[in-house]
């Protein structure tokens, strides 16, 4: 009886895990905002580069997150951003300083958690 129990625990649970994963192919879960996000043209900084800053993400689990932490990030005057999903984090380069508030002020309310900011 127990193993019976067990077995339809693991039942449900590879259910809402496989629907899961099938929302996410399509593009339909919370991530993806139900659909693809056409990349805009990349921003160019005008000006000398006079910081570099590390900025570590969490909860970015695709291309449309990347090209939405990199929008926010790019709002920031001075600064453009270049995620990389592999390593959950951002490389943000400015023209001017840019505080660690005002990075985190980009990022506020998005979904997306920053663990960590550092100089490069």
């Amino acid at each position: 009886m127990a193993t019976a129990i067990v077995g339809v625990i693991v039942l449900v649970a590879l259910y809402f895990a496989f629907k899961g994963v099938i929302k996410h192919w399509r593009g339909e879960s919370s991530c993806c905002g139900g659909g693809a996000i056409t990349p805009p043209p990349k921003k160019e900084l005008k000006g000398t580069i006079v910081d570099t800053k590390i900025v570590d993400i969490e909860d970015m689990t695709c291309g449309n997150c990347k090209i939405r932490v990199e929008q926010a990030l790019d709002s920031i005057d001075g600064a453009a951003a270049e995620v990389n999903l592999h390593r959950n984090h951002a490389v943000v380069k400015m023209t001017r300083e840019v505080s660690d508030d005002e990075i985190r002020q980009a990022l506020a309310g998005s979904g997306y958690t920053i663990t960590g900011i550092h100089t490069k």
